[in-house]
């Protein structure tokens, strides 16, 4: 299982590095092994998510994502949107934008990081508010239930999340968005309401992608729901309302742009941290997206293995690290933090959550065959 699901991972990674030697020679190799390994550390949480999203959907959409979707991860967000970034903000045409990347690499960098302000202002909120819809929803399982159940109680306000990130966006605009240092020059400029503008468009992205694709999904589920109760009730549909798989389409689609938006988010911070190994833009765009490769490939085997399953604190971490991300992004809108840090955040918080899982599991074996030899004694007497 383990070569079927991440064969064409090792495939790539063996084409690209052969690439890059013959492209760049061995320092161009190096540079684009690095560059994987980066975009592997930055996203192993992303890929928690992914599967906790991507077990709803079907085997189909499961090879979408694991095709298509890497397509948009690999050519669309490490090769397109940055220069499509060097376009909108230095206000350049499409074909002169490219010729940028190509042929000037020091002004593609200092125009792509120029724009990490509003990058880091979107995928900020965005992760956000995945983070939040979490953490406020109350919950069978709870990892760390001394600060999830007060929580949960608060979600019950309606729309408080999106309170808390506008209140959380409104301190960023005023503090770490004024004065931020300019990129390869010396002052400062104030880029509250950049981070403001972005900040918004980054919830409104979340509330559309998200509340529709949880719309169909809902809807499906009561589908689902009112066939079972038929079926129980030997009775027939008084209407035939829409289908049960064009209600499951919409939803996986809707769903898949989800998971992009989702990765698009999770790929700003390795896109703008590849900058401080090399600013060609065909090295990042191979690098990154050999590692993008393995996050996806990663997802589908957690998916098909039911690790979530099995290890229930999982999401937990990984959505804990989400929310420790968001607030990495809108502190680097003026102050820089080493991606080691950014990675081990992450590592760190899922390696926990395994941790509690693991022992969680322990536990309940121990409990289980406990009870099993109280009930053969009682019934031996």
């Amino acid at each position: 299982m383990l070569l079927k699901t991440f064969g064409w991972s090792f495939a790539i990674t063996a084409a690209g590095l052969a690439l890059a030697g013959v492209l760049w020679g061995w320092q161009g190799l190096a540079v684009v092994a690095i560059l994987s390994v980066l975009e592997i550390s930055l996203s192993f949480d992303n890929a928690v998510i992914n599967a906790g999203i991507l077990r709803k959907m079907n085997p189909f959409w499961q090879r979408i994502f694991l095709t298509v979707g890497i397509l948009i991860a690999v050519f669309g967000m490490r090769l397109v949107f940055p220069v499509v970034i060097v376009a909108i903000t230095a206000k350049l045409g499409p074909i002169e934008a490219v010729k940028v990347a190509i042929q000037d690499h020091d002004r593609y960098e200092q125009l792509v990081t120029g724009a990490h302000p509003a990058i880091a202002a979107f995928g900020g909120m965005f992760l956000l508010m995945i983070f939040l819809d979490f953490i406020f929803e109350d919950r069978d399982i709870k990892w760390l239930a001394w600060l999830e159940k007060p929580l949960a109680r608060l979600g019950k306000l309606e729309t408080l999340s999106i309170v808390v990130a506008l209140v959380v966006l409104l301190i960023a605009a005023t503090t770490v968005a004024t004065g931020v240092p300019v990129h390869g020059g010396e002052g400062t400029v104030d880029k509250a309401s950049t981070v403001l503008l972005a900040g918004i468009g980054g919830l409104v992205t979340y509330l559309i992608v998200g509340g529709v694709s949880g719309f169909f999904e809902d809807r499906l589920e009561q589908d689902e729901e009112d066939e079972d109760g038929d079926d129980v009730r030997d009775a027939v549909p008084a209407k035939q309302g829409p289908s049960v798989v064009g209600l499951a389409g919409k939803a996986a689609f809707f769903m898949f742009l989800y998971l992009e938006v989702i990765d698009a988010s999770f790929s700003f911070d390795g896109v703008i941290g590849a900058f401080a190994i090399t600013n060609d833009i065909f090295m990042m765009a191979l690098g990154l997206g050999i590692g993008a490769m393995y996050i996806r490939s990663l997802t589908v085997f957690l998916v098909r293995k039911g690790t979530l399953d099995d290890y229930v604190y999982l999401e937990h971490g990984a959505h804990y690290a989400i929310g420790a991300l968001a607030v990495i992004l809108l502190i680097t809108i003026k102050h820089e933090i080493n991606d080691v840090i950014t990675g081990l955040v992450g590592v760190v918080l899922i390696g926990l959550s395994f941790l509690s899982s693991v022992v969680r599991n322990r536990r309940e074996a121990a409990e289980g065959d406990g009870a099993g030899s109280k009930a053969e004694v009682s019934s031996g007497v």
